[in-house]
């Protein structure tokens, strides 16, 4: 996948979710991007990748906190909801939409 793929991949999750703003670039480099969505609790998802490294990162930010996330640093895992701190392991990789949709039902199911 490219940067600019990936790029897209963001905008089109984000418009297709009730709980996403608008991306907000906040840095690209000739091999990584790093976009911040505003979500409607206040908090916001920063996401992450690299293209030459194949590094994807997801994340929940609440005051300046993980509280919800994923990556593939050492191979798929999330760090839970309420023990960011925790790595659980993955079977496969989580795309960007998957994981909105997490975001999404935690929200709706508390």
């Amino acid at each position: 996948m490219t940067l600019s793929e990936f790029e897209r991949q963001v905008y089109a999750v984000a418009a297709a979710s009730p709980i996403c703003g608008v991306p907000l670039l906040r840095r690209v480099t000739p091999t990584s991007i790093n976009l911040r969505l505003d979500i409607v609790t206040g908090d916001f998802i920063d996401v992450f990748f690299n293209e030459q490294a194949d590094t994807l990162a997801y994340a929940v930010i609440r005051d300046g906190k993980r509280i919800f996330g994923a990556d593939n640093t050492g191979g798929w895992h999330i760090h839970p909801w309420h023990r960011p701190a925790m790595h659980e392991v993955l079977a496969e990789p989580m795309s960007f939409d998957v994981f909105v949709k997490a975001v999404e039902s935690q929200l709706q199911n508390g």
